[in-house]
């Protein structure tokens, strides 16, 4: 196991249960009696859950284990909204504290009626941050359990010629098939692909959560994607987690063309389509071999009319730049999936969802994803299948 992921299932447990201890003191600091240690151990559920969720993931897969799971994540979205609900909190709480303590040194007498009045208004704080929390878990839940929308967006393409014009790519992204995602789900995708009748078909990475042995038969459904040029697969993060290499030779076995850093050339009338493809930003780090590098990618590819690489995470974007391709396509980011996390996603990826300008040649396309990872919500970040449409610029 690689040293990032013993740190990161070291560290991280105990970062978690010291939020939670935060929360607690917080939310519980006016509560006695019987009501208090309800409260604690809800806190405690909360916390360890997610945990235990995490662990069960490497025991095996089966109908208790998934339950576990599910629930494990439902308390991993609920907590992270909490948190930052109380921090905000606790924010406005520190920010007036300079105002009171000016009030007391001008009064001899402390004002009663100004204690009081705190301790009911912190009261009705914690009451709103619980009740804006259930709010936003409640509507997160149903529309994760949506099914994606079609996004169509078109990409103008400098001295695109008429023979790629309107040249359809369907991606899927982030399906992460899993403890709460089975194959009843992808199947539906990959029939919605389908129907949208494609001239390629991209998935960008995060398609699994699990191992092979376990999840195989969920997958079996992806013998179906059909495009007239192929479907084309490159990893994500996530299939590093779950051995990569593994993945990468089943998703082949299924049919789909895996591009580790490498290329395809597509034809139509006489225009040629470069399509390159590159495992995921991180991918050097558990397997040397497949550090990612989009120069490698279309080394050895002729002049091509358009360029297009694949790529899981948006970060990838300065090297596709400095490598002269004129649109990538990637996932990762889930377009920050529920509130707050897509706030704070802009903070790690230069571009979180949609069409956006990179330089002043290339285009990148940053998919919301098809579905989601963790906890079963989504709240401002609706899920997507989408059809990139090349149109002359």
């Amino acid at each position: 196991m690689p040293l990032r992921m013993i740190i990161f299932m070291v560290v991280m447990p105990a970062v978690w249960t010291a939020l939670h201890v935060y929360m607690g003191r917080r939310l519980l600091v006016d509560v006695r009696g019987g009501t208090r240690r309800w409260g604690w151990a809800a806190v405690a559920m909360l916390a360890l859950l997610p945990i235990v969720a995490f662990v069960s993931m490497r025991l095996g897969d089966g109908a208790a284990l998934r339950t576990v799971q599910w629930l494990g994540y439902v308390m991993m979205g609920i907590s992270s909204v909490l948190f930052f609900g109380v921090l905000a909190a606790d924010v406005v709480r520190r920010g007036t504290r300079l105002g009171r303590r000016i009030r007391a040194r001008r009064s001899a007498q402390p004002d009663l009626a100004d204690v009081s009045r705190r301790g009911f208004l912190a009261r009705g704080a914690n009451i709103g941050i619980l009740a804006g929390t259930g709010s936003v878990a409640g509507v997160g839940l149903v529309q994760a359990a949506r099914p994606p929308e079609v996004v169509e967006v078109e990409v103008p393409i400098e001295g695109l010629p008429a023979a790629l014009d309107g040249y359809r790519i369907v991606q899927i992204s982030d399906v992460h098939i899993g403890p709460s995602l089975r194959g009843d789900f992808l199947s539906d995708v990959v029939d919605r692909v389908n129907a949208l009748e494609p001239d390629l078909v991209a998935v960008t990475g995060d398609l699994i959560d699990g191992y092979v042995e376990n999840l195989a038969p969920e997958m079996e459904s992806l013998k179906r994607l059909a495009a007239a040029d192929g479907a084309f697969f490159v990893t994500g993060n996530h299939e590093y987690y779950w051995d990569g290499e593994a993945w990468c030779q089943h998703v082949a076995d299924l049919g789909l063309t895996v591009l580790n850093n490498q290329h395809r050339v597509i034809e139509r009338g006489g225009a040629k389509l470069l399509l390159a493809g590159v495992t995921d930003y991180s991918a050097g780090g558990h397997v040397a071999e497949h550090r990612s590098d989009p120069t490698l990618a279309r080394k050895g590819a002729p002049v091509c009319d358009v360029d297009v690489l694949l790529a899981h995470q948006p970060r990838s974007v300065f090297a596709a730049a400095d490598a002269g391709y004129d649109l990538q396509i990637s996932g990762h980011t889930h377009g920050g999936q529920y509130f707050p996390m897509n706030v704070f996603v802009h903070l790690v990826q230069p571009y979180v969802a949609g069409l956006e300008r990179h330089a002043e040649k290339m285009w990148i396309y940053v998919s919301r994803g098809t579905a989601y990872w963790g906890p079963p919500l989504r709240v401002g970040a609706p899920h997507e299948i989408t059809v990139l449409r090349l149109v002359p610029a």
